[in-house]
């Protein structure tokens, strides 16, 4: 079954420490942080101390989305910070082998994120080196945007190569993903949902009401199986 994490980016940010522990109590799989440095994405969310501060609260994994000019230059602050798992941009850095090679020298889960209109063959030469990819299904920097429909085509061609590669590689899909498009990213091969606006931070539920119906919805969602199977 997909996991979910909720992007912590639209929780209420008054609020953080009460957020995490009741989302960690309604059995989330993980959480994911977008860091964004008003260069690369037009918005500036979190750092490396906000990440420290909440890490006590939960066990679960720490999702690092770095949203950010050189992430280079940062990998150790966000390791050391409590990272589980840290993804960089493909487009955000120069030498890209080199930055997620950093981050698995810290001892952590390797993700590259790639834009919508970023091809898929920026992982032909970064297999090896990485556990998941992030592919962003809106344009990156805020919450509430428009899903954008031929990513659905991007998520199953590299559910194919994946396969086709026997590769031990996760899948995860950010934005806008709501209770319209998750059946239809899970159908394409989407292994980790990151939930915002659009099906867990709901003003009118709670955060242990919201995180159930959403987990139960998932339950009933036909597994992803190959096309041509």
């Amino acid at each position: 079954m997909a996991t979910i994490g909720p992007s912590i980016m639209c929780a209420d940010m008054g609020r953080l420490q009460e957020s995490i522990i009741r989302l960690h109590d309604a059995n989330v799989d993980f959480f994911h942080f977008d860091i964004m440095d008003g260069k690369f994405v037009p918005n500036f969310t979190m750092g490396p101390d906000m990440i420290k501060s909440l890490r006590s609260h939960s066990g679960k994994p720490f999702d690092i989305h770095l949203m950010i000019e050189e992430p280079e230059k940062y990998i150790d602050l966000f390791a050391d910070a409590g990272a589980d798992m840290i993804s960089v941009h493909a487009e955000s850095t120069m030498h890209l082998q080199r930055t997620l090679q950093a981050i698995r020298g810290k001892n952590i889960k390797v993700g590259v994120a790639l834009n919508p209109a970023t091809p898929l063959s920026y992982l032909d030469y970064i297999w090896d080196t990485i556990d998941y990819v992030t592919l962003m299904t809106v344009n990156p920097g805020f919450a509430g945007q428009k899903f954008i429909p031929l990513t659905l085509n991007k998520i199953q061609q590299l559910k194919q190569q994946i396969d086709e590669k026997n590769l031990n590689i996760t899948i995860q899909v950010d934005g806008n993903i709501s209770f319209e498009t998750i059946p239809q990213v899970i159908a394409n091969g989407a292994d980790m949902l990151v939930c915002g606006t659009s099906c867990l931070f709901k003003k009118n539920q709670t955060l242990e009401d919201a995180t159930a119906k959403l987990k139960n919805f998932i339950t009933k969602i036909p597994e992803y199986s190959p096309v041509n199977a």
